[in-house]
C-alpha cells in the first residue's frame, strides 16, 4: 500500500499530509479510463498535484462493461481530521459521441443550490481545480491509446450523503452530498488557511443571497445562546471559530452593513484585550483583562491577585459578583470590547456585541446591540 510521506509542522507537531478528494477523483478517473480504453487494470496511479507534489494512489476496485469502466481509490487525509478520510471515491468513465470530456457527480456528490460557490446552481459540487485534474487524467489516457472520441466521467462517493451533515455543505447551499474539493491536491493537516477560507466562503454565500445584517458567533455556545436564548434566526448566522479578525475583515470586504457578535465571556474577554485570533496558543489574556477592568471598577489588590489565579471565567465572575463588582467590571470590559471591534472594522461596517455566560445570561452589550437584536429578531417573525 502506497502512502504519502510528506510532512508539515503544525502546533509543534510533525504531521503527515494527505491528498484531497479532487486528487482521488482524478486518480480513479485515470485508472477507469485506462481500463476502458486499454483493457488494463492498473494497481496504482501516479498523480502530479497542483502543489508540485507527486502522489501514488492505489486502485482498490475495478470493473468493466460494454462501453464503460469503473475504478475506486481510498481517500487518505494523512493526519488531518477530515470527515472524508478513508472513504471510497469512484469514477465511472464511458464512451460518448463527440470529443469532449463531460464531468458530473453521482451518488454522494452534492448539487449546488445557491449562488456564490465555485460551480453554478444545478451543477455537481466538483470544484474547478478537481474538474481540471479529472479532465486531464481522462484526456491523458485517451491520448495514450489514440482515442479521439468523447468521454463521460461520473464521480461518486457513496458515503457522501451521510457525511454531508458533518460538513458546511447544507449551510453553504449544497444538498444531497459532499463536495469534491482541493486547490493544491494535497491536504495539509490543521491548516489555519483552510479554516479561514471556509469561513470566508460561508460569508460570501450569505452575502450573495442578499443578506446585509450578519450574525457572528465564535462557536456552539454562541450559536445556542443566540438561537435558544435570544430567539434569533440562524439563517444569517456564521461561526468564525477563533478567527474573529479575519471574519470581520471579510464581512467588511463583502459589503455587509452590520455585524452582531454574540459570544461567551471566555472568548470575548480575549477580544476586549485586543486579540482578534482567540486560539489559546495565540492569546489567552482572559484573566488579565478581567483583572484590569475589575481594578478600574474598584477591586482591591487582593481581589485582582485572586482573579489572576482563577481557573475559569465562571469562577472569576463568581468572585466579582461576591465583591459587588460584576456589573461595573462587565460594563468597563464591554466598552473596551466595542472599542477593539470598531477599531478593526475601521468604519467599513457597523459592529456590535453581546457578551454572555451560560450560568448568568447576558453580561454586557455594546451601545447599539439592542437595535441590531431587534433587527435579527424581526427576521424570525418573517420566517427566515
Amino acid at each position: 500500500m502506497h502512502r504519502l510521506e510528506h510532512y508539515v509542522s503544525a502546533g509543534g507537531k510533525r504531521l503527515r499530509c494527505g491528498y484531497t478528494t479532487g486528487t482521488c477523483a482524478a486518480a480513479a478517473t485515470g485508472a477507469a479510463a485506462e481500463l476502458l480504453l486499454g483493457g488494463i487494470i492498473v494497481p496504482s496511479v501516479v498523480m502530479s498535484t497542483p502543489a508540485g507534489i507527486e502522489v501514488t494512489v492505489d486502485v482498490e476496485e475495478a470493473q468493466r462493461g460494454d462501453g464503460w469502466a469503473l475504478c475506486a481509490v481510498r481517500k487518505d487525509a494523512g493526519d488531518d481530521p477530515d470527515v472524508t478520510d478513508g472513504v471510497m471515491v469512484y469514477a465511472r468513465v464511458q464512451r460518448i459521441d463527440g470529443t469532449e470530456v463531460r464531468i458530473d457527480g453521482g451518488e454522494g456528490i452534492g448539487r449546488v443550490i445557491k449562488q456564490g460557490l465555485d460551480q453554478p446552481v444545478g451543477a455537481a459540487a466538483i470544484n474547478s481545480v478537481p474538474r481540471a485534474m479529472i479532465g486531464e487524467a481522462a484526456r491523458a489516457a485517451a491520448g495514450r491509446h489514440g482515442y479521439e472520441g468523447g468521454l463521460a466521467v461520473t464521480i461518486s462517493i457513496p458515503e457522501g450523503t451521510s457525511l454531508a451533515e458533518r460538513t458546511f455543505n447544507p449551510r453553504l447551499g449544497i444538498e444531497g452530498g459532499i463536495s469534491v474539493l482541493g486547490t493544491s491536491g494535497i491536504v495539509r493537516p490543521m491548516s489555519e488557511e483552510a479554516l479561514v477560507a471556509s469561513i470566508a466562503l460561508e460569508l460570501r454565500v450569505l452575502r450573495e443571497s442578499g443578506e446585509t445584517d450578519l450574525l457572528l458567533v465564535p462557536g456552539n455556545y454562541g450559536r445556542d445562546f443566540a438561537v435558544d436564548v435570544l430567539g434569533l434566526s440562524d439563517a444569517n448566522l456564521v461561526s468564525c471559530s477563533n478567527y474573529l479578525g479575519a471574519a470581520l475583515d471579510e464581512a467588511a470586504l463583502l459589503g455587509f452593513g452590520s455585524l452582531l457578535l454574540v459570544g461567551h465571556i471566555g472568548k470575548l474577554a480575549k477580544v476586549a484585550g485586543g486579540a482578534m485570533n482567540t486560539h489559546s496558543r495565540v492569546a489567552d489574556g482572559r484573566m488579565e483583562t478581567l483583572a484590569a477592568h475589575a481594578a478600574m471598577a474598584g477591586a482591591t489588590a487582593r481581589d485582582v491577585t485572586a482573579l489572576m489565579g482563577m481557573p475559569t471565567t465562571d469562577a472569576a465572575l463568581d468572585l466579582l459578583d461576591g465583591r459587588d463588582l460584576l456589573a461595573a467590571t462587565m460594563a468597563s470590559m464591554t466598552e473596551r470590547l466595542g472599542h477593539h471591534l470598531s477599531l478593526r472594522a475601521a468604519g467599513r461596517l457597523r459592529v456590535e456585541a453581546v457578551v454572555f455566560s451560560k450560568q448568568r445570561g447576558i453580561l454586557g452589550k455594546t451601545p447599539g446591540a439592542d437595535e441590531l437584536l431587534i433587527r435579527h429578531q424581526a427576521q424570525v417573525g418573517e420566517g427566515r
